[in-house]
């Protein structure tokens, strides 16, 4: 599938400083599109940016801001002036491990703020303009962890819970309309982020760990085809031993239990 010809010529990254985000940029890129990547950290955005543009002779436009603040939107619109945007990646995301009661309300509500409510602003906004174009697509990332309960996870579990539902409820009534939409969920994926919080093994039976070229690539191929998928085939089998085979109440307890053990709580 040509990205460029179905859907349009520019694509939004939020959250495409590095991992799985700058692996969507890369790939859009090398698909032919140009880019407006988002992210808090200019400098490595902009170090995307430089290196996209040069392999791949695409324009690239960055936006440093905070996308848990309440205005991101209106940010993101100023720095547009105008243009529009033909497929959308929303790959942002603040995921607190730990106990619930050990994080403040406030950085609960900055996750809320940052994983559901950002990212359900850009999806009314510029699916409402793929809509009126007839052509378009949103892709949201998701987890595994919001698939059933998942303590020391739990602000960011129900965020991802959230996206997966919301993306699967849009596929439905887009579907016929030429916008497509896709809820993308990771498992564990080689990121930054995902390296500095030092994990440990779980187990032989423990799915590998991606790499987020692996997420990415998976994506397009399952883009327009199903409202939501699992990247990975140890992930898919995981997900299905715990979502079909396991009570829910095992299932949220081998959940809890593997992060616990991994971070160490």
């Amino acid at each position: 599938m040509n990205l460029k010809q179905k859907y349009g010529n520019t694509a939004m990254v939020a959250g495409a400083s590095e991992g799985i985000g700058a692996a969507f940029a890369t790939r859009l890129a090398a698909e032919g599109l140009d880019l407006i990547l988002i992210a808090r950290r200019l400098k490595p955005l902009q170090q995307l940016a430089d290196l996209l543009e040069s392999k791949y002779k695409v324009k690239a436009m960055c936006i440093s801001i905070d996308l848990s603040g309440t205005d991101a939107i209106q940010q993101i619109e100023k720095a547009l002036n105008g243009r529009e945007i033909s497929l959308l990646v929303y790959n942002a995301a603040l995921s607190y491990i730990g106990p619930f009661i050990k994080n403040s309300a406030e950085n609960h509500s900055q996750a809320v703020q940052l994983n559901m409510i950002t990212p359900l602003k850009m999806v009314r906004l510029y699916g409402e303009k793929m809509l009126e174009k007839g052509k378009g697509a949103v892709v949201l990332m998701t987890s595994l962890a919001g698939f059933q309960g998942s303590g020391y996870l739990s602000v960011y579990a129900a965020t991802k819970a959230f996206i997966r539902i919301l993306a699967e409820s849009l596929w439905y009534e887009w579907k016929n309309s030429g916008v497509d939409v896709i809820a993308c969920c990771a498992g564990a994926t080689a990121t930054p982020g995902y390296k500095n919080t030092h994990p440990e093994k779980t187990g032989f039976l423990t799915p590998r760990v991606l790499e987020p070229e692996e997420v990415a690539d998976e994506c397009f191929k399952k883009l327009g085809k199903q409202p939501s998928f699992i990247a990975g085939t140890g992930n898919r089998l995981a997900s299905f031993v715990m979502q079909k085979i396991f009570p829910r109440k095992m299932a949220v307890k081998i959940m809890g239990d593997t992060t616990k053990k991994m971070y160490r709580l």
